[in-house]
């Protein structure tokens, strides 16, 4: 069986796990602190997806990725397929998300919007599911 599971980096990895839980309902399943107070990895869950992320480092693996920022634009983001995108807009909102696309119905079918979340990283949520 094969799966893609993305992967994120955060200045704030514990903060953005948190707003990530809070903000579209992720669960934590797995957080493995690293030193002062930084994560060395977690694993969030939503519904069957998954995403792992920890604290940007200058380790092997923290060359290759950099966090985001929000002034400029990414090759890759993650689509998040809820059953309400309108109450996680809300929520987004009133949690500091900087909304970069509105919520529209799609001509494809579903409804969605993209915003960033307090660190600049892009996130697409709709009610549009390709499976």
């Amino acid at each position: 069986t094969s799966r893609v599971i993305p992967t994120v980096r955060y200045r704030d990895a514990a903060a953005m796990a948190d707003w990530l839980c809070t903000v579209f309902g992720f669960t934590k399943q797995l957080v493995v602190p690293g030193e002062d107070g930084s994560i060395a990895h977690a694993q969030l869950v939503l519904g069957t997806g998954m995403i792992m992320l920890g604290t940007h480092s200058d380790d092997e693996f923290g060359a290759l990725m950099h966090p985001a920022a929000s002034d400029r634009p990414v090759t890759q983001s993650a689509y998040l397929v809820v059953d309400d995108p309108d109450a996680v807009l809300a929520r987004a909102q009133d949690n500091g998300a900087v909304i970069v696309m509105d919520i529209k119905d799609e001509d494809y079918g579903g409804r969605g919007f993209s915003c960033r979340d307090p660190e600049g990283q892009l996130w697409n949520v709709g009610s549009y599911d390709p499976w």
